[in-house]
């Protein structure tokens, strides 16, 4: 869940950084980036499968430009998607995916490298957040039992 809520987040960001740096792609409000980041995790976890395996003849043939196309038309459905979230243009279309996996990569490498992750669970477990910690809880619970286990 933490994952999802990170992930979610650095996609908003990274749209913010986009909407900033390639004409023709807007975003209204941070809420829309909320779910623009949303809608393109849906979007590419569904479509964008089943277009990588129709396009793939052509996707060979063009020695992999055609995944330009592709990701650009699932950018664009999830402008399409969302309120508040627009892309404008074939500079957009080609170019927005492009820099938004950047940025992604780019914020993604940076927060879990200063542990930000690791913070927002110690954060959980201040306020006594189970679910924040996720599998943390369950691992330290296990190497305890096992070393009572050892010392018995």
């Amino acid at each position: 869940m933490l994952g999802l809520f990170i992930t979610t987040l650095v996609t908003a960001l990274s749209l913010l950084v986009v909407d900033l740096a390639v004409p023709g792609v807007g975003i209204a409000t941070f809420a829309a980036a909320i779910l623009a980041a949303l809608s393109l995790g849906v979007v590419n976890g569904s479509v964008k499968p089943v277009l990588k395996l129709l396009s793939l003849p052509v996707t060979f043939l063009t020695l992999g430009a055609f995944s330009l196309v592709v990701n650009g038309f699932c950018f664009w459905l999830a402008s399409v998607l969302v309120p508040g979230f627009t892309v404008n243009g074939l500079l957009a279309f080609i170019l927005g995916p492009v820099i938004l996996s950047a940025v992604s990569t780019f914020l993604s490498g940076y927060f879990f490298k200063n542990g930000l992750d690791e913070k927002i669970a110690g954060v959980g477990r201040k306020f006594n957040l189970k679910s924040a910690e996720g599998d943390r809880i369950e691992a330290a619970t296990e190497k305890s039992k096992l070393e009572a286990s050892e010392l018995s």
